[in-house]
């Protein structure tokens, strides 16, 4: 028989959570996972057919959820997406920022354009969120839990790659350093970041990796080679990390970058 004690821990009921970039694979299940868990959510995405969509599922799920058409590309538009939760459901004990982008290029042949593009997506957009959620906490009453924020980083954040993803891995080091940085600001006061760094999930960017007969096929089979588990990932695999960083169960975890990667990272 489990412990009653330690699994209400993992309990999100009544908790307001922001899912930023839940139109796309990480954000999508990522809302629906903390909305299982007890969570009421806002989700947030640049596009509002698929943002409202995505709001609609979870409704139908008997999950509360409301949506808002923006993306963090400047601090304001960070602020509202922050203020629509606050609007929704009273306030912010949660946030998941799923974003990201890619500019596969060799350094010699990449425009600053592209270069921006990928560091704009996938560490400007992270710490407008995380300015405007910290500013949010600040303003609320005390609360007796702890505040959660989840970034979705990449082992690309801690590997460099030899195709042409100079950028990319720049930026996920980056977003990682960041989570460190806040993790010693903000432990004072109530809050805790983290990361989740995953290898390749299956999602429509790496659907022809998980192709049994076409190209992907020799570009699996040499990752399989690095992935001890012996096979890549999906992305309900990262939902008990993201439960578990969002929880009260992790209340003495801050500032880490956890690799869900079927041990990529560890040979």
């Amino acid at each position: 028989m489990g412990n009653p004690r330690h699994t209400a821990r993992f309990d999100l009921t009544g908790k307001s959570a922001l899912v930023v970039g839940a139109a796309g694979t990480f954000g999508r299940a990522g809302a629906l996972a903390l909305g299982e868990a007890g969570a009421r959510l806002t989700v947030a995405d640049q596009d509002t057919a698929n943002i409202n969509a995505v709001a609609g599922d979870l409704s139908d799920a008997g999950i509360a959820a409301s949506a808002v058409a923006l993306w963090p590309d400047c601090e304001a538009n960070a602020a509202k997406i922050v203020q629509a939760a606050v609007d929704a459901h009273g306030r912010l004990d949660i946030v998941f920022i799923a974003l990201g982008t890619n500019d596969v290029a060799f350094v010699e042949d990449q425009s600053e354009d592209g270069w921006r593009k990928v560091m704009d997506a996938n560490l400007d957009s992270y710490w407008r969120t995380c300015q405007a959620a910290g500013r949010q906490f600040a303003r609320q009453p005390a609360a007796d839990d702890r505040y959660k924020i989840t970034v979705a980083s990449s082992t690309r954040g801690r590997l460099g790659h030899p195709s042409g993803y100079a950028a990319y891995c720049a930026s996920k080091s980056g977003l990682d350093g960041m989570v460190r940085a806040l993790s010693g600001e903000w432990g004072p006061k109530n809050i805790n970041i983290n990361a989740i760094g995953p290898t390749v999930f299956r999602s429509p960017v790496s659907e022809w990796m998980f192709d049994e007969e076409g190209p992907g096929k020799a570009v699996r089979d040499n990752m399989l080679q690095r992935i001890p588990i012996g096979r890549l990932g999906d992305v309900d695999d990262l939902m008990g990390g993201l439960v578990y960083l969002s929880s009260p169960a992790s209340d003495f975890m801050t500032g880490q970058t956890i690799y869900i990667d079927g041990g990529y990272t560890a040979i």
